[in-house]
């Protein structure tokens, strides 16, 4: 082993189309890649900045280098967590340190980290939000058979049937982004079913959602806003039937692991989720989707150029991430 290094690289990536989800469109997707070096060994993670909780590029960054001396003096995953609080910093730094311990140890991350045996996983791909027609034109048009709804607006009823119509085949998942409107939410929910829908998702804002204790219908409500570590999940069991874990909001694989386990430990389904970017953050969740009931990780899809060894996304399934990746 030698002096550990730490590298701290500001990604701009152009994406394909807009992205739009009730709070607004993006265009690209803005990310922090962090390397760390020691010896021959090189270990690589990155994380998504999240506007809706606070951050920035260079709020991410800062913090990284705030604990510059720490990181290269040899800090350790365990550590880290205590240090750090979860969010997308953390984040880049947890993947990285999991990445270095791989490439150091000659095993690969989910036997390090007990996961089950990598295998492809069926992804949702998401559906922009957009017009009811534009939206079905969208869904004719992907691969996949499980299909994401960014929904948020009075006609968000007349979208998912327009989808159903144009995708009879497919299992879809409502996304609300807390946007969802409380005196549209009951007919959605009649009509959930019937439509094909098998999971709706953050219906309201978090912190606001008290009226999910009452929560009607067979289909099941899945937290993400509301949900971040594994410190929430007795409170949300109240008001969810599921969680969304991703990375970028727990601090990276360690606290995603623990957040699973609390999860399946108070009755609670998981999906696997990401923001939108390329495959080196998408490729520890990748082998984290192994304990879930279902994956949202199709955010390299967006991208106009992913990054080298990028993962392979065939038929709405997507192959575990090479080495030359991560992990």
């Amino acid at each position: 082993m030698g002096q550990r290094t730490l590298e701290i690289t500001d990604i701009s990536s152009s994406l394909k189309t807009a992205f739009t989800i009730s709070r607004g469109a993006k265009t690209s997707a803005e990310t922090i890649r962090v390397t760390l070096r020691e010896g021959d060994a090189i270990g690589r993670g990155e994380c998504v900045p999240y506007p809706r909780y606070g951050e920035t590029q260079s709020g991410v960054r800062a913090a990284i280098e705030a604990l510059r001396a720490q990181i290269e003096g040899g800090l350790s995953r365990e550590a880290l967590q205590a240090e750090m609080p979860a969010g997308a910093a953390r984040c880049a730094l947890d993947c990285a340190l999991w990445d270095l311990e791989a490439k150091q140890s000659g095993l690969p991350v989910w036997k390090l980290a007990g996961l089950p045996d990598p295998k492809p996983i069926e992804t949702a791909v998401t559906v922009s939000l957009d017009t009811a027609e534009a939206m079905a034109e969208a869904a004719r048009s992907k691969p996949s058979r499980l299909l994401k709804l960014k929904l948020g607006g009075p006609e968000d009823l007349e979208r998912i049937e327009a989808v159903h119509a144009a995708r009879p085949d497919a299992r879809l998942i409502v996304d609300g982004n807390e946007g969802l409107l409380p005196e549209h939410f009951p007919s959605i929910v009649k009509r959930a079913a019937d439509l094909g829908v098998v999971l709706i998702e953050q219906p309201f804002p978090a912190g606001k959602d008290e009226a999910l204790l009452r929560r009607p219908g067979a289909v099941s409500v899945c937290a993400d806003e509301s949900a971040h570590t594994s410190a929430e999940i007795q409170d949300l069991s109240r008001r969810y039937d599921a969680v969304n874990v991703k990375l970028d909001k727990t601090g990276g694989l360690t606290e995603a692991i623990r957040m699973v386990q609390a999860a399946r430990d108070s009755g609670l389904g998981v999906l696997v989720g990401c923001m939108v970017g390329g495959s080196l953050s998408m490729a520890p969740a990748v082998l984290l989707a192994g304990l879930a009931d279902a994956a949202d990780l199709d955010g390299p899809l967006w991208l106009a150029e992913d990054i080298a060894h990028g993962l392979t996304y065939t038929d709405g399934h997507i192959t575990p991430p090479e080495r030359a990746l991560w992990g």
